[in-house]
């Protein structure tokens, strides 16, 4: 949301003034104002409360393989493919967005670091362990409510201490996000941990 002296905008469309509003005699111009523009906010977000979920998944992908309670809030997270290959969706929801109707940065940043850290943990046998210790994004696009996000990986190195990896995540198939992680490598996964 974004006020200005004179307008109001909502999801970039201007909330109607007290002229373009019928009220009932004796509330003021401000109380107008307002009662148009909790109107017009409450029409937006049914619109976008539509059945999200009820959106087909692109072909290939399934429920993510591993999840974990903060990936069961932004989610359901999808992959397709396995280690280097592996690729991460998320159908966006009401629930990733912020004030202005568009995706988080946070939503964005969890869903690089998911896939930064799965696709180089899945890309040896047995699975290596890893921590984030550096994540940088740069972000040149946005994505709304409905659009289908994708992460693809490009796992530069793998070493024995450290390892290094970008991701970039596309909406409708343009690149909004680029992201460059170091890792740093705590030794395989046993059984118990990786699934």
């Amino acid at each position: 949301m974004l006020f200005l002296r004179r307008a109001c905008f909502v999801n970039d469309e201007p909330v109607p003034r007290q002229s373009d509003v019928e009220t009932p005699a004796g509330i003021r111009p401000r109380d107008r104002d307002r009662m148009a523009f909790c109107a017009r906010r409450q029409a937006s977000s049914s619109r976008m409360t539509e059945p999200i979920r009820q959106l087909q998944i692109p072909e290939g992908f399934r429920p993510l393989f591993r999840t974990s309670p903060l990936l069961d809030l932004i989610g359901p997270l999808y992959g397709r493919g396995e280690g280097r290959d592996l690729e991460i969706g998320l159908r966006v929801e009401r629930k990733h967005c912020n004030a202005r109707g568009t995706v988080h940065g946070g939503i964005l940043a969890t869903l690089a670091d998911v896939a930064l850290g799965y696709a180089m943990a899945s890309s040896t046998r047995p699975p290596t362990g890893a921590v984030t210790a550096n994540l940088s994004l740069d972000f040149a696009g946005t994505a709304k409510v409905g659009d289908w996000l994708q992460s693809s990986v490009d796992i530069q190195k793998q070493g024995s201490r450290l390892a290094f990896a970008n991701c970039y995540i596309a909406a409708g198939g343009e690149r909004i996000v680029r992201a460059s992680a170091v890792f740093l490598v705590t030794g395989p996964l046993d059984d118990a941990t990786s699934s």
